[in-house]
């Protein structure tokens, strides 16, 4: 019985580690990618992915040099410019692109108003590059902590948004994030095992004829 159980936990371990890789790369290509995952207002105007949020503060506030921030959107730069109209966008273009030309003489209110979305959008570009070596927990934190400032906005109406045009918006691939960001986080599944053994059943004794003749 004891073997039996080691290896079925031994089984189900490699089938879920399997599950948090492959949950972690489509994760990774939906950020890195920029699949449009909402739609809110943001400092360079509008921003559709946590990569463009995360980006127009990078570049705002000189954390990174800029031509890492342009490595890190020109993937999706690409393949939103192969998609639209079949062209491929030049390096020297990105700022222009993504709007980002004057983004430090953008105003920061609009980022401090929704410090949850900024917050979660650096939660997941940093853990979707991060889970590609070692899945982890920051995805699904960043993920959980953009879907609470969307939902505080769009249902809360905070802050007040008094354009209907600019009004959050969540798309459906939203979804598919959460789901790969819940799944890329690794059990050890060795713990919950041993964190529950298995108690033993304890049977009744048997009363002997012999015992009562006694």
């Amino acid at each position: 019985m004891a073997n039996t159980s080691t290896k079925t936990t031994i089984s189900s371990k490699g089938k879920w580690s399997r599950l948090s890789k492959y949950a972690s790369r489509i994760y990774f290509i939906l950020i890195v990618l920029q699949v449009p995952l909402f739609r809110v207002q943001c400092r360079s105007g509008t921003c559709t992915t946590p990569l463009q949020v995360t980006s127009s503060q990078l570049i705002s506030s000189n954390i990174f040099p800029l031509p890492v921030v342009k490595g890190l959107l020109y993937p999706g730069a690409v393949i939103n410019g192969l998609v639209a109209n079949m062209t491929v966008p030049k390096w020297n273009d990105l700022l222009s692109i993504y709007n980002l030309t004057d983004i430090k003489e953008a105003s920061a209110v609009t980022d401090l108003q929704r410090l949850e979305v900024l917050a979660g959008s650096y939660f997941c570009v940093a853990g979707s590059l991060i889970g590609i070596l070692k899945p982890g927990r920051m995805s699904m934190f960043g993920t959980l902590l953009v879907i609470w400032g969307l939902v505080k906005e769009g249902i809360l109406g905070k802050p007040v948004n008094t354009d209907p045009e600019n009004a959050v918006f969540v798309y459906p691939t939203m979804l598919l994030a959460l789901v790969c960001a819940l799944f890329s986080v690794k059990y050890d599944l060795n713990k919950v095992a041993r964190s529950a053994p298995a108690q033993p059943i304890a049977r009744p004794l048997k009363s002997s004829s012999k015992s009562k003749l006694r």
